[in-house]
């Protein structure tokens, strides 16, 4: 009797925007090339398609919090500050949707102090460890089949603890539908 009174709700961000591609702009050698045949105007939406472009962001409303102070993954699976975004075209009365994740390592860690960058570390074992890492990888094969994992983390500073924490229960689970990608994007800073 109150669902009156409840208003669905998404923490996230929607914009959705328009776009023409004008295929005309090309260069002389292009409009000069004899292999390239010729256009014909007849159709607008040949010669400037619109394209409908549609970001939306869901951020999960388990384990949200600030950052610092919320990392890793609970005792359900569920990581921190967990983000789904998928990219929507729409283009000659077709829709490609693209979705990507991205989340807190599915580990047992924090960071504990106020100052910039707090050192990371375990709070768990890695035995304590692979149930939940388990929850979190079926639920996400479960909504999108397979998955890209894709490791952000320095590989060989202070958040080498986590990236090794992370690789290892990787290995654990040996699961065919996840792909392993370690990116040390502060090598290439």
């Amino acid at each position: 009797e109150v669902d009156f009174w409840i208003i669905p709700i998404i923490q996230g961000f929607v914009q959705i925007e328009e776009l023409v591609v004008n295929y005309n702009e090309s260069s002389d050698d292009d409009k000069s090339s004899p292999e390239t045949p010729p256009q014909d105007s007849s159709c607008v939406d040949d010669v400037h398609p619109t394209f409908l472009v549609a970001l939306i962001s869901r951020r999960s409303r388990h384990r949200a919090g600030m950052r610092y102070k919320r990392r890793g993954v609970d005792k359900n699976g569920n990581v921190a500050n967990y983000v789904e975004t998928e990219q929507l075209i729409h283009v000659h009365n077709h829709t490609l949707s693209y979705i990507q994740t991205r989340g807190s390592v599915p580990v047992f860690w924090s960071q504990v102090g106020y100052r910039y960058n707090p050192r990371p570390r375990l709070d768990k074992s890695e035995n304590e460890t692979v149930s939940c890492f388990r929850a979190h990888f079926e639920e996400q094969l479960k909504n999108y089949k397979k998955q890209v994992i894709i490791n952000l983390v320095d590989q060989t500073g202070r958040e080498k603890i986590i990236g090794d924490a992370y690789l290892k229960q990787v290995l654990l689970y040996n699961n065919a539908n996840l792909t392993y990608v370690s990116f040390d994007f502060h090598e290439h800073w």
